[in-house]
């Protein structure tokens, strides 16, 4: 089974900046397109970014910038997030992009506010 974990999340006020962190074993990073999602409700997840792709409904409903990097040797992926809005408060999760995703992870929480 598939352990992924998600840290790097906080609290931080509009403008400001953060960089997520993923693990995922590096043999499945290395074969697995990866992306990052934002837990809605439920079992529900908005797909926010994979590596050379922002989802433009997602980063419209969210507002910043972000971008995703990958390490498959050191097993890790990254989204660096930038000029956050209130808006992209959530807990923000990695995965496969394909479905059925792996189990899901604990997430990491990231809270814009003044």
């Amino acid at each position: 089974q598939v352990e992924l974990e998600e840290s790097g999340g906080a609290s931080v006020p509009p403008g400001g900046s953060l960089r997520l962190s993923c693990t995922i074993p590096p043999n499945l990073l290395k074969s697995t397109t990866m992306a990052w999602f934002r837990h809605i409700a439920g079992d529900s997840y908005e797909l926010v970014a994979q590596k050379g792709r922002v989802y433009i409904n997602t980063l419209n409903s969210i507002k910043g910038r972000f971008t995703v990097s990958e390490s498959p040797e050191q097993g890790r992926m990254w989204l660096q997030m930038d000029d956050l809005r209130p808006a992209a408060s959530g807990r923000y999760h990695c995965n496969r992009m394909s479905s059925p995703q792996w189990p899901w992870g604990p997430g990491t929480q990231v809270t814009v506010a003044s």
